[in-house]
């Protein structure tokens, strides 16, 4: 029998609802080599937007009206190329001659000014100083000479900014002379800011950063990208991939199934009116938290690109991005964010011992954390699907147990069981899209519950 409990919210008041922003302060690698934390020493979680063409699609109100958007709704990273595609909003070309040694100063005036908004929101860009193509194939621009050059002037620029370098662009390393590229430029970017800010690299999907430069002295932390592929594509996968990799490094996804692009668009024959949603992005989201990754990363088919909404864009995006940025996928982020913050998540570490039965595969798949102290621990039923847990994980004389809804941020507190043994939990609905988080937790060191 369940009770429900008073702090109950439905889906309008978690849209209204601001979450209070990260403090935009120098990032480093926790001491366990698992998680991103503050100068001080606090936890932050990586949970990113992908923005690719913030730098150069937009117009600067357009760009603060889209980063006060994902400020508010709990947004901790954005992700955009400095570079991009073409010319900006303005007409202003990233590179005089198209040589990396010849940045635009007008251009970069633009990616200051967004920069700059940024930080007065409290928000890290996640900055891509090229994309794969700049530097891979038979186009590209960029040598191991003025990759050095270009990286040195970026890293310089914005020494003193909220940012996180991401190296590749949806590129993965075929041959020695592309290496060297990125190599010279993650040596020109520390160079230039000092070492201030963590790098990684997001390559092509579905790939993994630790393919090519885990050992990697100026890899901070990896980065995978789990694509577009297949609904129920189990992104823990990557990340237990990389979590028993020596030296230990953080990981996480940097591009997952996108909410509304079509599923498996780059294969031919695919069908267009099949599209990835909500439920899709969360349970990315949560299969690779739990899994131990140090964050997460969101996408929307249209806000990615910045979709005008005149005609079909790019991917077969249909809908303005303003419009797309209220999909229910990005309020679900930040309800996400919400959950994890209300506790000490970077005391969580994958655990597969607690789960006694329940499905080990297909979409259903339990996935489970334990924090490291055994104060709580987090499961999560992808379809609602009975599981059977070992409560001894969590040694308490009395627990705690509370259903999470990731869907609309509502708590549901369990009566008091059995403190101790095996039980066997049955969530509240099932099916797609039914997706639940028991929270079990030691009842002296209880956590409140997320407030929205």
């Amino acid at each position: 029998m369940m009770k429900k409990n008073l702090i109950v919210f439905i889906l309008m008041l978690v849209c209204t609802a601001v979450i209070a922003p990260v403090c935009a302060e120098t990032l480093r690698i926790s001491d366990n080599n698992r998680y991103i934390v503050r100068s001080d020493g606090t936890p932050f979680l990586y949970l990113g937007d992908t923005a690719w063409g913030l730098f150069t699609g937009l117009k600067r109100e357009d760009a603060e009206y889209y980063l006060k958007d994902r400020a508010e709704k709990g947004f901790t990273v954005i992700q955009a190329l400095v570079l991009g595609f073409g010319p900006n909003a303005y007409g202003d070309v990233s590179l005089k001659e198209n040589n990396p040694e010849k940045p635009n100063e007008a251009h970069f005036k633009h990616v200051d000014y967004i920069v700059d908004k940024a930080e007065e929101l409290e928000l890290t860009i996640g900055m891509l100083p090229v994309w794969g193509f700049h530097w891979s194939g038979i186009n590209a621009i960029f040598t191991p000479e003025n990759a050095y050059i270009f990286g040195k002037f970026l890293g310089n620029r914005y020494k003193d900014k909220p940012i996180i370098w991401i190296l590749g662009g949806d590129e993965n390393i075929r041959n020695d002379k592309e290496r060297a590229t990125i190599e010279a430029l993650a040596k020109g970017l520390g160079d230039g800011d000092g070492g201030e800010h963590l790098i990684t690299y997001h390559p092509r999907g579905t790939g993994l950063s630790s393919d090519y430069f885990h050992t990697a002295e100026w890899l901070d932390f990896n980065m995978f990208q789990s694509s577009h592929a297949a609904t129920d594509h189990d992104t823990g996968l990557f990340v237990e991939n990389d979590y028993k990799l020596k030296p230990p490094k953080p990981t996480m996804d940097g591009e997952p199934r996108y909410e509304t692009i079509p599923v498996s668009f780059y294969w031919e024959g695919f069908n267009p009116m099949v599209r990835f949603d909500d439920y899709d992005c969360r349970q990315a989201a949560y299969w690779s938290l739990l899994a131990g990754a140090c964050g997460h990363t969101y996408g929307n088919n249209s806000v990615f690109q910045f979709h005008s909404g005149k005609g079909e864009g790019a991917i077969n995006a249909l809908i303005p991005w303003k419009k797309a940025l209220d999909h229910p996928g990005a309020f679900q982020m930040g309800i996400l964010r919400k959950l994890f913050e209300s506790k000490p998540f970077h005391l969580l570490v994958p655990n597969y011992e607690i789960v006694l039965g329940g499905p080990r595969t297909g979409g259903a798949k339990i996935r489970a954390a334990v924090a490291s102290d055994r104060s709580f621990a987090l499961i999560y039923s992808p379809r609602g699907k009975k599981f059977t847990i070992d409560k001894s994980m969590i040694p308490a004389q009395k627990h705690n147990e509370i259903w999470f809804d990731p869907r609309y941020g509502v708590s549901y507190v369990l009566d008091e069981g059995d403190t101790m043994g095996i039980q066997t939990y049955t969530p509240p609905t099932s099916g797609r899209g039914c997706d639940w988080i028991l929270i079990i937790e030691n009842k002296e060191k209880q956590y409140p519950l997320p407030e929205f």
